[in-house]
């Protein structure tokens, strides 16, 4: 996926050169030669049957940039592998497109150069189109060119030129770029192999991926001798040429995580050496000095530490932690234009409403005043009429107290009569509340007693049929005696499961009674009550007759009605029952 993000970006530029009208589309014709040649640098197999059917006749007018990227990615992108020349992938596209945008004013930079420059552009832009290298990336490559030019970076400089930047642009194009670099504006002093020279370090680190380059001694595994070459590190090689044009190659040495390099003391007249131990082979290598001895010790064993990590080149790794950094500032950003959007949209309507109650109270404050100044003037004529009316009141009033004193002593004496017979009325409604909830409770304490007692009577008859069964049992033959006592022992749980339910519905009855008990002395003494409010209402009004309570004698109920037998009967079969149990 980052292969074709950067691919894309080359193949951009070559759309775009090809769209003379800059209308956003292409001809076929040139399509296809494009499309030939990208297959050609990318080694990719051409598949010219698919290239005329997509591009077949039968549609009328040019493709544009979206008609062209299916074919783009189906046929030539999806099948590109890392082992074209990049170079001449960049230089067939910037051949396209060079003419037509590289400015003609005079630059301090060959075109050799600008070629370079424009690749660079190409690794450090955005991933978006139009590409544009933003202010962030462009301050990193002029501090590296700087550096390589051996000059200090002039930061003050650039912020300057970051002021003048238009705020309408977000970044530079490729080509203001390589303008920017080439008028010599931040390399003054510089004269232009210098500046080349520091372009071709950049490249060769950003783009080659070339971590450490120089002249070093060799020693040869046949011959022994010592021989200078040119060494190159990149990522997961050492390459070694005749001269540093790299024309000769002489042969590589491929890196991987169990490589490791060590120094080695002075020997054979020659000094700072070391070693590089790979799998199969190992070398005998000299520097120049200490300095650049240490410095390729360094290089090279942290080019093997990042083997062992899967990481990528640091400039690569760098790159993508500015990108990244870029996208949260700018999520930051974003999120903070919407907040102050946000609190912006809430001012508003807070406003609006702070606006609409002004005008509010502004209209309630006019309504008011209409309506205090209607209020006084109604006062005033009220207070006229009601002068000529007080006087004509105060005669009646006097009429009117003098017939209210004879009347309020009749009425007084009314009043309270009425109240006493309120309060006797009033006593005799709760006395027959009383006697009526008496009732209430007496009836349910008598059904819960039936109930009691039917139940009782059902576990008593269970019992005995239990115990006679239990009896016929113990009679039966001894061969069954097992089965038997089995059966016995569940029965002898039953049993005790029952006694014990048995003694359960033996105190629901005792609180049962104890319930009638109460609910016996409450209607008593409701009844009581009763007969005396009753003696008392007969010799007042004589008007009402109260409801009389039934027998009071306890007698037993079930649900049919009167028991057969008195509590004390009840009593005696269950002593006796209980007699039988104990014997049994």
């Amino acid at each position: 996926m980052a292969l074709r993000k950067e691919l894309l970006k080359s193949i951009w530029y070559a759309f775009t050169a090809l769209d003379v009208e800059k209308s956003g589309k292409v001809s076929k014709s040139q399509l296809k030669v494009l499309s030939h040649n990208l297959c050609t640098v990318l080694k990719v197999p051409h598949d010219p049957v698919a290239l005329e059917e997509h591009f077949r006749d039968d549609d009328e007018g040019p493709v544009s940039n979206q008609g062209y990227m299916p074919y783009l990615n189906k046929f030539i992108l999806e099948k590109v592998q890392d082992n074209f020349d990049k170079i001449e992938f960049n230089r067939m596209c910037w051949t396209l497109c060079v003419k037509k945008n590289l400015t003609k004013s005079p630059l301090l930079i060959v075109e050799e150069d600008a070629f370079k420059i424009w690749v660079i552009f190409n690794f450090l832009s955005e991933d978006k189109y139009p590409l544009i290298i933003v202010p962030e990336e462009i301050e990193y490559l002029l501090k590296k060119l700087t550096e390589a030019m051996g000059g200090g970076w002039q930061k003050e400089q650039f912020e300057d030129y970051k002021v003048n930047f238009d705020d309408s642009k977000e970044g530079l194009s490729a080509w203001e770029l390589i303008e920017l670099i080439g008028n010599g504006q931040f390399s003054k002093g510089m004269d232009r192999q210098t500046v080349s020279m520091a372009i071709n370090e950049v490249f060769n680190e950003l783009i080659l991926d070339v971590l450490k380059q120089g002249y070093m001694m060799k020693k040869g595994h046949r011959r022994k001798n010592w021989t200078e070459r040119w060494f190159v590190l990149k990522p997961s090689i050492i390459s070694y040429y005749v001269s540093e044009d790299l024309k000769d190659k002489k042969g590589d040495i491929v890196l991987d995580e169990n490589c490791c390099v060590e120094s080695l003391p002075d020997k054979d007249g020659k000094k700072c050496l070391f070693l590089i131990k790979c799998f199969d082979k190992t070398f005998e290598i000299s520097a120049s000095d200490k300095k650049k001895k240490q410095e390729w010790i360094q290089a090279i064993h942290s080019t093997i530490h990042l083997l062992k990590l899967c990481s990528p080149p640091p400039h690569k790794e760098a790159r993508q932690r500015r990108k990244e950094l870029r996208k949260k500032v700018m999520a930051e950003q974003e999120e903070l234009e919407r907040q102050m959007k946000e609190l912006q949209a809430a001012n508003e309507n807070k406003q609006q409403e702070l606006e609409t109650v002004r005008k509010k109270l502004e209209e309630a404050a006019s309504r008011a005043a209409e309506e205090e100044k209607k209020r006084l003037q109604t006062q005033v004529e009220l207070q006229a009429r009601f002068s000529s009316e007080l006087e004509r009141e105060k005669l009646i009033r006097q009429q009117m107290e003098e017939q209210v004193a004879q009347k309020s002593s009749e009425l007084e004496q009314y009043l309270q009569r009425v109240r006493e017979l309120e309060d006797m009325y009033l006593k005799l409604q709760e006395a027959l509340e009383d006697e009526r909830q008496a009732r209430q409770d007496e009836e349910t304490v008598r059904k819960l007693q039936a109930r009691l007692l039917e139940e009782e009577s059902s576990k008593r008859a269970e019992l005995e049929q239990w115990h006679l069964v239990q009896q016929q049992a113990i009679a039966t033959t001894e061969a069954e005696k097992q089965e038997l006592e089995h059966q016995r022992t569940e029965k002898e749980q039953a049993l005790q499961e029952a006694m014990a339910q048995l003694a359960q519905l033996e105190l629901e009855r005792k609180q049962a009674l104890e319930q009638y008990e109460g609910v016996k002395k409450k209607l008593e003494m409701a009844t009581n009550t009763t007969k005396s409010w009753k003696d008392k209402v007969a010799h007042h009004e004589g008007l009402i007759r109260l409801i009389e309570p039934g027998s009071k004698n306890p007698h037993l109920i079930t649900n049919w009605g009167p028991a057969a037998f008195t509590q004390a009967e009840l009593e005696e079969r269950e002593k006796n029952w209980k007699g039988k149990k104990t014997t049994e």
